[in-house]
């Protein structure tokens, strides 16, 4: 890849910075301190104690002590990488890797092999960012696996680590974006919520209902939302900005909705609970700075801010109903909101000049696709049009560089992507996006992608053939392996090929078309049905994608074929499929499984006599549903993770799930009657056939007491059942050894009720 060499090298530019801060690059004189763009920072001596002027807390940063770098001392061969950032020289490169047993920080020559660990914690590792200036990686660590995440920073050369945010464990905070000369860092931190403490503290109970189910809380909580039509849950109470409701969308012509001029009640200082989003100094040189708060919140992530510090591009809401804001950071005003697509959370970025913003977004559409919105001095929409489309598919991922001339598009066409590169308009005129050059990927499906200039990227690819990696693609898009990456052939245990599926499709009982993948077992004779198991993914808005994955591969060795469906609310297919499990729909969702199994029967691929079902979080809620909704079709289920009673899961859930979930499940409250009918809890008695739980110890988005109750109640009807706790995991299972636990727990109990014996 040719490089652009006009700027000074990762070591040059800290030699520069130190020259011009002095000997202690920690400590740097007051007199060289100088504010964020926009005047966002205040030295921290203006704010005593590390806190702005705000009567809230800030998040209070801690120095770790430095130690000597040593590397895990034993490495995984078949290996995952995946989340790169890129230092501004293109030379080295940041990403997260599971060589170490679990995901880890690491760090590489963006040509070469040598790669070390930069934070050897055993704290698995989510996301990561490199800042503009080349000084710090910022990253979000899990203590102990939890879902109680926090951000800290390190030097590139593996000193300085800290704490920026989320130190307290009984909250929480995450990345967010870098100011574009990497002098402070957007973190959004949670704050426990009185209101959601009502229904969620550890001492609330629910009712007893009777046949092993446990009813709703008998209040819910004064912030919770009312429900705006049978489908839809709308965001409400304080926690709504109070901008003007968008028109309804022509064709290519998406509504923006542009607020009053004061700060809308609900954003602002978070008082009494909820999100708030600060920008913080890793140097520690300046105070914490409140951006916005959000009382009650399901979401609030900065993605960006523009390169004068005027505006921050914000995205909030629940699951269905996010938003895109525009914040004046200068008078607090939100300047302008439009619905953005659920997915990948970067939802877009400013031009240099912050007259225009691009986003990713699906208003009033099926498909998400570029939208570009022109922007006025004060930040308010003139005009707004899209960009880039493509008939059905929508656009996955948008990678904006901060030269802005070039947008990096990801789109989703039948799960696989396609990648492409578009030229920007380099003025804020009407001008259209420049030519598209389509990208040959090695593999199926991109899920991280880091700009290097000029025109070249470092992509995180993931395919059925291989674990997850990062690859090198030019300015014309040709494509190399980091030298760090595990290699393709390292993907399974010698002896054995990777097992590519077959996309399927079939037709629900109301006739709403459903798709899939199929993994055909190499042990099994082609002419003949196998034992089946179908595979639920989680959600339920995520999608099935053909990506490697080794739980399949586990199945598929032990003489087990795999179907993994996506059933309706699932993405990838449109909003009104997303939306088609919303309310009463979920039941039509649950009888979508059976219809699924029962079209892999019907091409016989399938035995009608040895189907089991399985699923994750979503899909461990769907696999109990299965089991007591259609026990006379399944044989076996392995739920993990998984919801069996609404009423006890918001009781126990965190307070900014619990807010997203309602906009997906229904109000605790007002749709208290329909979250009892879909509980599996309501219909145990029909179980029949043996079911293995499976959750993490530390799992507070879906508690643990979720599984333990199913168990137990199969267990008191005489149905063989086991749960399986994994110790250090939480709703996500990232450690090498437990996961591996995991699939050989899931495989076994799964083939000794599969074998071919009759059934009970």
């Amino acid at each position: 890849m040719a490089l652009d060499h006009t700027e000074p090298t990762l070591s040059a530019r800290t030699a520069d910075r130190a020259r011009r801060k002095g000997p202690d690059d920690e400590e740097p004189g007051a007199a060289e301190t100088t504010a964020a763009p926009g005047g966002l920072l205040a030295p921290a001596a203006a704010a005593p104690g590390g806190r702005t002027s705000d009567p809230e807390p800030a998040p209070a940063m801690i120095r770790l002590p430095d130690r000597p770098h040593a590397d895990p001392a034993s490495l995984l061969r078949a290996h995952g990488c995946w989340y790169p950032s890129v230092d501004p020289t293109g030379e080295h490169v940041a990403y997260i890797c599971d060589r170490g047993g679990l995901p880890q920080l690491w760090c590489g020559p963006a040509r070469g092999t040598r790669a070390h660990v930069l934070d050897a914690d055993p704290d698995p590792v989510t996301e990561l960012s490199w800042s503009p200036d080349g000084r710090w990686i910022a990253y979000t660590a899990a203590p102990g696996g939890g879902e109680h995440t926090r951000v800290l920073a390190v030097r590139p050369d593996g000193s300085g680590r800290r704490v920026l945010a989320g130190a307290d464990p009984a909250g929480s905070a995450h990345l967010g974006c870098w100011t574009r000369d990497g002098t402070a860092l957007a973190v959004t931190v949670t704050r426990p919520s009185p209101a959601a403490s009502e229904h969620t503290g550890p001492g609330h109970l629910a009712r007893d209902t009777g046949d092993g189910a446990r009813g709703l809380p008998e209040a819910a909580p004064a912030a919770w939302a009312g429900r705006g039509d049978p489908a839809t849950l709308l965001g409400g109470g304080t926690a709504q900005p109070t901008a003007r409701p968008s028109p309804a969308p022509g064709p290519g012509h998406p509504a923006a909705a542009e607020a009053d001029a004061a700060r809308p009640p609900g954003v602002g200082p978070a008082r009494g609970g909820g999100l708030a989003a600060y920008l913080v100094d890793p140097d520690g040189t300046n105070a914490p700075a409140l951006l916005l708060g959000e009382a009650d919140a399901a979401s609030l992530r900065v993605c960006d801010v523009s390169a004068q510090g005027r505006f921050a591009l914000v995205r909030r809401g629940p699951r269905g109903h996010r938003e895109a804001l525009v914040l004046d950071t200068r008078s607090g005003r939100i300047t302008f909101a439009l619905h953005v697509a659920d997915g990948d959370p970067w939802i877009g970025r400013f031009s240099p000049d912050a007259r225009t913003l691009w986003l990713r977004s699906d208003a009033g559409r099926e498909f998400a696709a570029l939208l570009r919105i022109r922007l006025d001095e004060d930040g308010r929409s003139r005009d707004s049009h899209v960009a880039a489309e493509r008939e059905g598919s929508g656009l996955d991922l948008l990678t904006v560089p901060d030269h802005g001339r070039q947008a990096l598009l990801a789109w989703n066409v039948h799960g696989a992507t396609q990648l492409e590169s578009v030229d920007l308009p380099a003025t804020d005129a009407h001008g259209a996006i420049g030519a598209r050059h389509l990208a040959e990927l090695p593999h199926e499906v991109v899920t991280r992608m880091a700009p290097v200039r000029p025109g070249g990227l470092f992509a995180a690819l993931s395919g059925s053939a291989r674990r997850p990696g990062v690859w090198e693609l030019d300015g014309a898009f040709a494509s190399s392996r980091a030298g760090w990456t595990a290699r393709d052939e390292d993907a399974v245990p010698p002896g054995r090929d990777p097992v590519r599926p077959v996309g399927l499709r079939c037709t629900a009982r109301d006739g709403l078309v459903l798709g899939g993948w199929y993994y055909r077992s190499p042990d099994h004779d082609p002419r003949r049905p196998a034992p089946c198991v179908i595979h639920l993914h989680g959600g339920p808005e995520e999608q099935e994608r053909p990506v490697f994955s080794p739980l399949y591969h586990e199945l598929l060795g032990r003489g087990l074929d795999v179907f993994a469906p996506d059933v309706r609310g699932s993405s990838g297919r449109g909003r009104s499929f997303v939306d088609a499990d919303l309310g009463a729909g979920r039941f039509a969702a649950i009888d979508d499984v059976a219809d699924c199994a029962a079209h892999v029967v019907a091409l016989g691929y399938a035995d009608p006599l040895r189907l089991g079902v399985m699923g994750r979080s979503y899909g461990g809620y769907l696999t109990m549903a299965s089991l007591v909704w259609h026990p006379e079709l399944f044989r076996v289920g392995v739920a993990v993770c998984g919801m069996s009673d609404f009423a006890t899961f918001f009781a126990g859930t965190e307070p900014w799930i619990a807010r997203s979930a309602a906009a997906k499940y229904g109000h605790p409250e007002h749709d208290r009657e329909l979250l009892r009918a879909l509980s599996p809890m309501s219909r145990v008695s029909r179980l029949r056939a043996p079911v293995l739980a499976v959750h993490g110890e530390h799992d507070t988005n879906v508690p643990p007491t979720e599984s333990e109750q199913f168990v137990r109640a199969a267990r008191a009807r005489g149905v063989p059942a086991e749960l399986l706790t994994l110790r250090e995991e939480g709703h996500e299972f990232l450690r090498a050894d437990n996961r591996r636990t995991y699939r050989r727990a899931a495989a076994d109990w799964l083939e000794r009720h599969l074998d071919g014996s009759p059934p009970p």
